[in-house]
């Protein structure tokens, strides 16, 4: 490999790497040589736990050394439930944090509306995430005070691989972990599959959802991940910049997902292949809200990227913003996000018309339209500049059982590296 190749390549895997950590959980850096570790390892209960358990496809250029194996995915469920609902807030040891109103033992979730199907959003966090961990758990409670429920598989992204900036000091050396790299993202949309059929089959859950209205929401590596539920093709070469790419998945139940500095790759290095073409002819519905000032997750990968779909798409830019929650902009981000479920997994009218002339949330952060919402070529700017929806919504919020023993996480471990899979000592 000649060395400006070599160097290139050495970027590019320093922006993924970078890219990873930037909207994830905890940032714990873990090993793929310590001792392996996963929510699995806490549940007190798991009975009553919903689990999914996928097979990795026989295919070694998507899954590589994961190819063939069983691998199991806690999920946490969180809906809309009554204003009565005597059941406790579960706290989450030290971290500060509670699972609303969480089910125990094998009782059923307590819905607002025994008669009433609810619209879903399947939810993807970012690399080295968790449902609990970082701001995640609020922002599936927020889903799930707007009438929909949410279901958030914990992704385990570092019982894959470890890719991270302390080991690519040459590309070369790292050669040896991307396949598993490849296969830390083509397992994610698997994930998500899984736990969908889980909760849709499940007898508690089965006759309180909607299986024609469902959403998907994803952060940074979930955003990718909604691509890839979508039929989106993964790049599964690097020392060719990206030539190659396979499709991984196509769930057609995914009617529409928005993606949170959603990550498409690196300038050199996209994720969809060689100039995005992973993603020509992809109809899933898209709504992009990227930072401006994002160089983990450039708002110009994103555009390219989304600039190849066929469906219906519309790309939001927050000025100034980098990669990771924007405090400041928590309104636009929901508001625009509801909006666009609310037209593209519920269907309304309404709402389809609002947006195709929405410019802006008032107040918040600087938010404006850079793909304009089903528009065709040529269609005069939106001006609309609409009021931000109140947070939470009106619904109370409850979850799932993930009951833990906490004691089992010994002196000086951080319980998120469990949620995480972040890999113990050797």
């Amino acid at each position: 490999m000649n060395g400006f190749l070599r160097g290139t390549l050495l970027a590019a895997l320093s922006g993924v790497a970078l890219a990873l950590v930037g909207c994830g959980g905890g940032g714990s850096n873990g090993g793929s040589s310590g001792m392996p570790r996963y929510v699995t390892d806490l549940l007190a209960d798991p009975g009553n736990t919903l689990i999914a358990m996928v097979t990795a496809p026989q295919d070694s250029n998507l899954y590589g050394s994961f190819a063939g194996d069983n691998v199991a995915f806690v999920v946490l469920a969180c809906y809309p439930t009554t204003d009565n609902n005597p059941r406790p807030d579960y706290p989450l040891w030290t971290t500060g944090k509670v699972v609303p109103h969480m089910q125990t033992g094998s009782v059923a979730p307590l819905f607002a509306d025994n008669t009433v199907r609810y619209p879903v959003v399947v939810f993807s966090h970012g690399y080295s995430g968790s449902p609990l961990s970082s701001d995640y758990i609020s922002a599936l409670s927020v889903f799930a005070s707007y009438g929909y429920v949410v279901i958030a598989p914990f992704h385990g992204d570092l019982r894959f691989s470890d890719l991270t900036i302390d080991n690519l000091g040459d590309a070369i050396a790292v050669a040896s972990h991307l396949d598993n790299f490849t296969a830390l993202q083509a397992l994610r949309p698997l994930s998500i599959s899984a736990a969908l059929t889980l909760v849709l089959e499940h007898p508690q859950w089965q006759g309180h959802i909607d299986p024609t209205q469902i959403g998907g929401f994803g952060a940074s590596m979930g955003g990718e991940t909604m691509m890839l539920l979508g039929g989106a093709g993964l790049t599964t070469s690097y020392f060719d910049i990206g030539s190659s790419w396979k499709q991984v998945t196509h769930d057609l139940r995914i009617k529409a997902a928005v993606g949170y500095v959603p990550y498409f790759g690196q300038p050199v290095l996209p994720a969809f292949g060689r100039d995005q073409h992973g993603l020509d002819g992809i109809d899933l519905p898209f709504l992009g809200i990227s930072g401006t000032a994002d160089t983990t997750a450039p708002i110009s990968e994103v555009k390219s990227g989304m600039s190849r779909l066929t469906g219906t798409r519309e790309l939001v830019a927050l000025s100034g913003v980098t990669h990771g929650f924007d405090v400041a902009s928590t309104y636009d981000i929901f508001t625009w996000t509801f909006m666009f479920l609310d037209a593209e997994v519920r269907g309304n009218p309404a709402t389809q018309q609002q947006l195709s002339t929405m410019a802006s949330v008032a107040g918040g952060g600087d938010d404006n339209v850079v793909i304009f919402y089903n528009n065709p070529p040529g269609a005069p700017a939106p001006t609309a500049i609409v009021q931000p929806l109140p947070l939470p919504g009106p619904y109370p919020v409850a979850c799932s059982n993930v009951l833990q023993d906490f004691s089992r996480v010994g002196a000086g471990e951080d319980v998120t590296s469990y949620w995480e899979g972040n890999p113990g000592p050797p």
